[in-house]
């Protein structure tokens, strides 16, 4: 299973603090939980075929080995602040998905 999260920074985040945030806190605890086999973070760079500004500044990308194991990794405290600290810089949309296969 993979859980996109689309975002925007919240009014008075630079990006600056979320990337140092992203890259020091959020990228190196998500891949290290057991239930994770890759999490990515991704900027927006632009809307192909248009000028116009992308919906939304970042997504992330989790590609989720284990969703029972999962559940089990994000109820941590550790997580708990994880997860609170990314919620005071961004908004955010999770979308789940499921692989669509011919």
């Amino acid at each position: 299973m993979h859980i996109f999260a689309v975002f925007n920074l919240k009014p008075g985040v630079s990006e600056a603090d979320y990337l140092d945030w992203a890259r020091s806190v959020d990228l190196p605890t998500v891949n290290a939980l057991p239930s994770i086999a890759s999490f990515r973070v991704f900027r927006s760079t632009g809307v192909m075929g248009s000028d116009a500004k992308p919906p939304f500044g970042y997504i992330e990308v989790l590609d989720v080995a284990d969703m029972a194991q999962f559940e089990k990794d994000v109820s941590t405290a550790a997580m708990g602040e994880v997860a609170a600290a990314f919620n005071n810089m961004v908004e955010v949309t999770f979308i789940t998905s499921e692989e669509v296969t011919a």
